[in-house]
């Protein structure tokens, strides 16, 4: 990826110690919470899009979840071949972007800066992993998002610009992409958390 994007040299470790950071609450059972607005929510969205099914490998569930395709034999035998054929093995993933029922009734009975917050509060538990997008560093939402999740015991990575704002300072991990404006910043997103989504696949599902 640095080969085709040079600019992102300079993000190399954090870009290394996001990945790890990723697959290490993976490892441990943990999921992957996502949130951002805009043209970051719609990353969002994209990053559970790679995650949940099969990016660039197959993840065929009678390699990965053996238990699971004895048990749809034992229950549903007609079926089982049919999810075999089409089920694929996931890395877990929610974005926090596409509630609109809760986020609209929380946004009018209390506060829109808490909708992101209170879903982490709802969902997220130790040894899962949110990853905050925010092309300023400094949206009230995600950061209340990020507090919240510190709170609880959640680590946090997160993408944002040059500057990085107060998101830079309150997380784990940050990539502080070469870029000021938005639409320049989400540029170079995309190819880091497509980076990121093959190493977790290759991770988890790469090899014989």
């Amino acid at each position: 990826m640095i080969k085709r994007y040079p600019a992102l040299e300079i993000c190399r470790d954090s870009l290394f110690a996001m990945v790890e950071t990723i697959c290490e609450s993976f490892r441990g059972g943990g999921k992957l919470i996502i949130c951002g607005n805009g043209g970051s929510a719609a990353d969002a969205l994209h990053i559970v899009g790679e995650l949940m099914k099969g990016f660039l490998l197959p993840r065929k569930i009678e390699k990965f979840n053996p238990e699971f395709v004895k048990r749809a034999q034992e229950l549903f035998p007609a079926d089982v071949e049919f999810f075999k054929a089409n089920l694929q093995s996931a890395l877990p993933a929610v974005s926090l972007v596409g509630e609109t029922s809760l986020m609209t009734a929380f946004a009018n009975d209390r506060t829109p800066n808490l909708i992101f917050a209170q879903q982490i509060f709802g969902l997220g538990k130790r040894g899962d992993v949110l990853l905050a997008i925010s092309t300023s560093g400094n949206s009230d939402n995600v950061l209340f998002a990020v507090e919240v999740a510190k709170i609880m015991g959640i680590k946090v990575v997160a993408m944002t610009g040059r500057r990085g704002g107060r998101l830079r300072h309150l997380s784990d991990v940050a990539i502080c992409v070469p870029a000021d404006s938005s639409y320049t910043i989400q540029e170079f997103h995309l190819p880091i958390y497509h980076m990121i989504c093959i190493a977790a696949e290759n991770e988890f599902f790469g090899g014989d």
